[in-house]
């Protein structure tokens, strides 16, 4: 089949997925409402970073058009009390303006006009000097980013002051390309971000969590500052993958060109993603991270030495048809990362539940009933000495990850 016509079946595989999946929702909802009185919810405080051009237009702020530089905007979302909404859903307004006792609504939107202004939002907001960073996935407009992110801080309870990075994606499924190079283009501005969360005393700890095809601005990203500076960031301690949209070959390049002193990962995948089985069909047929099986081998061998922790989340139900968002839309899974994961805890079969089914491979076991036996590996990956070659479809990950020599035509 030729390339064209490949990219082109793909795209509308997962056109037909999503209308499948999704009734829409009312777009421009980032014009702030005035509440005039108790909700009865809670409200999110999150600092927004985006490569996005402006709209010019209170309802929607930001496009889908690369920016050559970034922006900062202080917002409040207001979230629906528990009693009416269920954990892991993001309650879209039905109609504008949206009412906050029922509805994801805005209620306060400030734009910041300098890093110092970006670093006093930081101290007014500051939880313990911890940092959750988010970077959504394909096809998100700056507000779907900004309420689902609102909703996974919510739900996951996580002790952190929330920034979410928000990249130039189209918000169509038929832009998969001018997405994934608008990742390439933001990668500059994300490192960026990072390092001045990573240089601000008010600052403790960072954790990194990405989605989608946001994992490959966040590897690019973090590779890249090792490549500059030697290192990631020692602040940087924390790496989430959720539903990672990257050949595992080239995760296994970034991941070592990280350099000794990486953060901590934990990935989670599931086998039925078919989101990601769309992605590795426009991909050249090459296994994408987030659709492994960890339980197999060369992949659980690999990932127990190189200490990755990987969630498998197949028999976990999802809300969506393409079954691609379920670290936000389970409630044990949400909770699990804001509990226990974004805080840097040792996951242990006697400390973390997450229902009957979940496979956990961490660094020397694996469970499939339910709980998660782990242990952290202290040292790093011992370098394997083997001659380069083309990985059959089975061992892509088995072949290249940890692999020392440095690709010439990897580089940029």
């Amino acid at each position: 089949m030729p390339r064209s016509t490949r990219a082109f079946s793909a795209a509308v595989l997962v056109a037909g997925l999503t209308l499948a999946g999704c009734a829409g929702h009312p777009k421009g909802v980032m014009a702030p409402v005035l509440t005039t009185g108790a909700t009865g919810g809670s409200s999110v405080d999150m600092l927004v970073v985006t490569s996005r051009v402006p709209s010019d237009d209170p309802a929607t702020l930001f496009t889908g058009e690369r920016s050559p530089k970034p922006y900062l905007t202080d917002i409040t979302v207001s979230i629906p009390s528990d009693k009416i909404r269920k954990p892991g859903t993001v309650q879209w307004p039905k109609k504008l303006p949206p009412n906050p006792k029922t509805d994801f609504a805005v209620t306060h939107v400030k734009e910041l006009n300098s890093v110092a202004e970006g670093r006093a939002w930081f101290r007014e907001h500051v939880v313990g000097g911890h940092a959750l960073v988010f970077v959504h996935g394909f096809n998100n407009r700056y507000e779907d980013s900004v309420f689902r992110f609102a909703q996974i801080v919510h739900d996951s309870g996580a002790q952190v002051t929330p920034i979410l990075f928000t990249w130039p994606s189209r918000a169509s499924v038929f832009d998969y390309n001018y997405d994934k190079e608008s990742t390439n283009y933001s990668r500059v501005a994300f490192e960026q971000t990072l390092r001045t969360l990573a240089n601000d005393p008010q600052v403790k700890d960072i954790t990194v969590m990405a989605h989608s095809m946001g994992t490959w601005l966040a590897m690019e990203s973090l590779r890249q500052m090792a490549i500059r500076d030697g290192k990631v960031a020692p602040k940087i301690d924390n790496v989430i993958l959720a539903s990672p949209d990257i050949d595992v070959d080239v995760f296994a390049r970034q991941w070592t060109e990280m350099g000794e002193h990486r953060p901590k990962f934990t990935i989670f995948v599931s086998q039925d993603d078919r989101a990601l089985a769309a992605s590795r069909f426009i991909s050249g047929d090459v296994q994408r991270l987030g659709a492994i099986n960890p339980a197999e081998e060369p992949y659980r061998s690999k990932l127990e030495q190189a200490g990755i922790t990987v969630i498998d989340l197949t028999k976990v139900k999802a809300g969506d048809s393409l079954n691609h968002g379920k670290f936000a839309e389970s409630p044990q899974v949400v909770q699990l990362i804001g509990q226990r994961l974004v805080t840097g805890q040792t996951l242990t079969d006697s400390n973390v539940s997450l229902g009957q089914g979940i496979t956990a491979v961490v660094a020397g076991s694996v469970s499939t009933v339910g709980n998660i036996a782990a242990k952290t590996v202290a040292a790093p990956l011992t370098v394997m000495e083997e001659p380069m070659r083309r990985p059959k479809k089975s061992d892509e990950l088995g072949s290249t990850l940890g692999s020392p020599t440095p690709s010439k035509e990897l580089s940029y």
